[in-house]
């Protein structure tokens, strides 16, 4: 074996821009180049494209400024970037004034609307991520056979929960597990892991993870630290910290990189009495990247939340043992009192006022209600809900200044947290590039959509999907940067959003002209130990050096001059196209575009050198991974 790499110092956000040659891939999107060239690598012989995105403003996802060209797509890959004027297809977009941009990736929704997605596809979605806040099915395999056999219309991957192991192991009661017990949950974590989950996520604000103690979760989650993934956390607010998101933060954080997990802070917000401290907030994430400890976060562009009030604002003493032992402290005098006095003191820490909850199905905010109800309590008017029933609750929690820093942070991916009754369901990504982007100059364009699609990617595993580079998945959404706009409202948060035109799914439009087509194209999305977490980097040098040998089957890559070449399993196959080299601590991947000698078809290929597991792996479309020992 044969292997070496070499890197620039990093630019920008952390992306190493390539400036030497890049083989079938329109070096103008790489802006820091001088002398960019749109030069591509003839087609393989006998290929036809099934599709062609023509005239369009390019972003690739890297975040570097768009360019004019044409997108080919063969066998729901990327095949090739540039000046296709002369190549026919079965299918042509004309995206002339309109911009082509990879799928968005959304890592944060609780959408159950997969055979249609209307919601999805309407926001320019082409990836969903399943199981956030710790909260989904642990038997990862069942669910994504059957996600699988419902034929999707978008991607779906899925996280390995755990407030439902915690739950399916400690209960629903405040008490200590024992190490046998801790266990037992990081098994059914890793269970979910090796089935392929994106992540281990967690809502440890949410009862009854809420129990579980800082010590106990690193437990459960440092055994898993060699599946190098991430830890999305909905972080706990406690009466002990003042309802402080910095201190839920702070812990997010420490469990990372005490695990060995990449922290993200999901949906990531300053709440109610702390609004105004996401520079602080933001700092500390700076602080923990810069001491090793990569920390990312998600955010969504609203600063009202969908929630419901046992979720956040009832005490976990009143809730250990469930709703029954709710509805018994309710008619408990005494710890009625206790319970009014602590639900009003964590109402006004997180979200300030009455008037800033809106609860569902009364169409009224919490203040009406009191007014109706004869009370100046809001601790009282809750009480007095809860006895009936538990409704769904709008709530205000942040200030837009907040929002903006947080958009803004150079690791802060673009995630929809999509559900039913708030306007993310249906505007999130429009919102980002109509509000954020053009009306208020937040964020550029390239921006906004690398944290829509590059970035998110890499933050939870992915190698072949997230950017426009030949051998990547086509997944792509094409729309009208001078309209694109969301409609949803909190009144009305079905509205479907404006300017999304076209959205492809592994070649297949999905959205034709801004109407759903019914293609259900989607695929289920598998996560493999040789995937890891990680900043978002590119490679500034195409130097990558690959040969091995074993049991018959060879691999020999040479990037530099645009060399690959696998035989054995009864197949050889030639590199024809190179996507963008990614790379990583002692990892690199770059997608290809592969002939078969034997027909001429080509395929897609990713290919990644992971040196701390000691391999090379070749995933050829249609085949079995082709594993190779680095050294042999």
């Amino acid at each position: 074996m044969k292997l070496s790499l070499s890197a620039l110092p990093g630019y920008g956000t952390g992306i190493l821009v390539a400036c030497a040659p890049i083989v079938g891939l329109a070096l103008a999107v790489l802006a820091a180049c001088a002398a960019p060239s749109t030069t591509v690598a003839p087609a393989p012989r006998g290929a036809a494209f099934d599709l062609i995105v023509r005239g369009g403003s390019v972003l690739d996802g890297t975040g570097h400024p768009a360019v004019r060209a044409d997108v080919g797509v063969v066998a729901g890959r990327f095949t090739k970037v540039g000046d296709l004027s002369h190549e026919t297809a079965a299918t042509v977009i004309d995206a002339s004034g309109l911009v082509v941009a990879p799928g968005f990736i959304d890592v944060h929704s609780h959408t159950t609307a997969l055979a249609t997605a209307v919601n999805i596809l309407g926001q320019g979605v082409t990836t969903e991520l399943l199981n956030p806040d710790g909260i989904g099915p642990l038997d990862i395999a069942r669910q994504l056979t059957a996600t699988e056999s419902a034929l999707p219309a978008v991607n779906v991957g899925v996280y390995a929960p755990f407030d439902a192991a915690w739950r399916r192991v400690v209960g629903t009661l405040d008490r200590r597990p024992t190490t046998a017990e801790i266990a037992q949950i990081t098994t059914l974590l890793e269970h979910g892991l090796q089935a392929g989950a994106w992540g281990v996520s967690a809502g440890l604000d949410y009862k009854p993870g809420y129990y579980a103690t800082t010590d106990e979760i690193v437990a459960a989650l440092a055994p898993l630290r060699g599946w190098r993934t991430n830890f999305p956390n909905h972080e706990r607010l406690t009466p002990e910290t003042g309802f402080s998101s910095m201190a839920g933060m702070r812990e997010t954080i420490e469990i990372g990189e005490r695990a060995g997990l990449v922290p993200v802070i999901t949906h990531m917000k300053l709440q109610g009495r702390e609004q105004g401290q996401a520079g602080a907030a933001l700092a500390m994430m700076r602080a923990a990247t810069a001491r090793g400890v990569y920390t990312a976060a998600d955010v969504y562009p609203y600063i009202a939340g969908h929630t419901d009030f046992t979720a956040l604002i009832v005490p976990a003493w009143a809730l250990d043992g469930g709703r029954a032992s709710l509805l018994h402290w309710l008619r408990e005098p005494t710890a009625r009192a206790r319970m009014v006095r602590e639900m009003e003191e964590a109402l006004l820490a997180r979200w300030n006022s009455p008037a800033n909850v809106r609860v569902l199905g009364r169409d009224q905010t919490l203040a009406d209600l009191m007014t109706a109800m004869g009370t100046t309590s809001s601790g009282e008017a809750i009480a007095h809900i809860l006895e009936a029933d538990n409704p769904e609750v709008i709530a205000t929690f942040g200030a837009e200044p907040d929002l903006v820093k947080i958009l803004q942070y150079p690791d802060a991916a673009i995630a929809c947290d999509c559900s039913v009754n708030h306007p993310r369901d249906a505007g999130t990504f429009p919102r980002v590039l109509g509000h954020y982007v053009r009306a208020a100059g937040s964020l550029s364009l390239a921006e906004a959509v690398r944290k829509m699609t590059g970035l998110p990617a890499s933050i939870i595993g992915m190698v072949d999907r997230g950017f426009i580079a030949p051998g990547m998945a086509a997944d792509l959404t094409v729309f009208d940067a001078a309209t694109v706009v969301d409609r949803a409202t909190y009144e009305r948060p079905r509205e479907r959003s404006e300017g999304i035109r076209f959205v492809v799914v592994n070649g297949r439009i999905a959205l034709d002209n801004g109407e759903p087509t019914g293609v259900r194209a989607g695929q289920v999305l598998r996560r493999t130990r040789a995937m890891p977490s990680r900043p978002m980097r590119l490679a500034s040098s195409r130097v990558l050096r690959v040969e091995a040998e074993d049991a018959g089957r060879r691999i020999a890559l040479d990037l530099a001059t645009g060399q690959l070449r696998i035989t054995g399993a009864g197949l050889t196959l030639e590199g024809t196209a190179f996507g963008l080299l990614q790379t990583a601590a002692r990892w690199s991947s770059v997608t290809a575009i592969v002939r078969d000698t034997a027909t001429g078809a080509p395929r897609g290929a990713v290919l990644i050198i992971d040196e701390a597991f000691g391999s090379v792996t070749a995933q050829i479309d249609g085949r079995p991974a082709l594993v190779w020992a680095l050294g042999s």
